[in-house]
């Protein structure tokens, strides 16, 4: 896998971002390998060494306890044959180019962000193909609320990537007994249903803070899909990851469970809460606030309607009540189901 030809069982793992996520996914790999957990804050590393615990973003869940953290994204990744990267998008170009004069060549990338770069509206594996054009680049997606895997709840996992030998590695890399992990080439479809999944949940938590039930959630859940996927199609994705863990699958969980960032800021908004007020008591991102513009505007530019994303951009950036945003959803012309 990179140029030190080292046997399978012996990869080293360097996972940068020591988030919810990202320390969760370190955890996972150090079953199987070598893992060192970069943290932005060596506070933040020292407590996770001494501990075995991420108690600012996983609480008292307890870590693998062969994870060493450290707070030198050299130490992390220069000795890495797969560097994982759990950092969220607008920050996500910038860590990379610092790490990437240290990472050996050729060293595959695994990107655990749902995320757009503003500006760009680029994937985050088009970041990694712009800023590491000669290593390979794989999506670690699916239905994966850090919590419940941290607490060992089993769960599945998709590999994107278009190499079937390495994505065949990757599995074998973050698989466990109850972390399970499918491989699909469908990088484009697995990345865009992440991304807009998270957009979709704001709107689902909304719903939930406006005080309606099931039939709501589930109209938004299953219109929402329709919404990804006739983005990720009109991209190239397949139909059929969009029915799997990384399009439905990921939907369901971050639009059912209060663990979903997205779905709580959506809760907030649905309350009543302003943006600001919300974002300013979160120590993490959710990234269907930032994505969601980025995501209006790739569907405009595949002539793609998005309704709902539409209206969570109206709420989000432009100030509109989360009433009004419904009455806008709820009031538009009528039409097939499927056209």
């Amino acid at each position: 896998m990179s140029s030190t030809g080292r046997a399978e069982g012996a990869l080293r793992v360097g996972v940068v971002g020591a988030g919810s996520w990202g320390t969760t996914v370190a955890s996972l790999t150090a079953v199987n390998a070598p893992t060192t957990l970069w943290a932005r804050r060596s506070e933040t590393a020292a407590v996770i060494n001494l501990t075995h615990r991420n108690p600012e973003y996983l609480g008292d869940m307890p870590i693998n306890e062969s994870v060493i953290a450290s707070a030198s994204l050299v130490e992390c990744v220069a000795s890495a044959d797969v560097v994982v990267m759990a950092v969220p998008s607008h920050g996500f170009r910038e860590v990379l180019s610092n790490a990437a004069a240290h990472m050996q060549p050729g060293v595959p990338v695994v990107s655990l962000s749902k995320g757009l770069e503003a500006g760009t509206f680029a994937r985050m594996t088009e970041v990694v193909q712009s800023v590491l054009p000669n290593h390979p680049v794989a999506v670690l997606t699916g239905p994966n609320l850090a919590r419940e895997i941290a607490s060992g709840q089993p769960a599945a996992s998709v590999i994107a990537i278009a190499d079937a030998s390495m994505g065949a590695t990757l599995q074998s890399l973050f698989a466990t007994p109850m972390f399970r992990v499918y491989t699909n080439p469908d990088i484009v479809g697995c990345e865009i249903a992440g991304v807009v999944k998270n957009v979709i949940a704001i709107a689902a938590g909304i719903a939930r803070g406006m005080g309606f039930g099931e039939n709501t959630l589930a109209t938004l859940i299953t219109r929402g899909l329709a919404e990804i996927s006739r983005l990720a199609m009109a991209m190239g994705a397949k139909p059929l990851t969009l029915a799997g863990l990384a399009g439905m699958g990921d939907l369901i969980a971050t639009c059912s469970s209060t663990q979903s960032r997205n779905m709580s800021v959506g809760m907030r908004l649905g309350k009543g809460e302003t943006l600001e007020q919300i974002t300013s008591s979160m120590s993490m991102v959710a990234e269907g606030v930032k994505s969601s513009p980025s995501v209006l505007e790739l569907a405009s530019r595949h002539g793609v309607s998005m309704p709902i994303t539409e209206q969570v951009v109206s709420v989000c950036r432009d100030g509109v009540s989360a009433f009004d945003a419904l009455i806008n959803l709820m009031t538009r012309s009528s039409k097939l189901e499927f056209e």
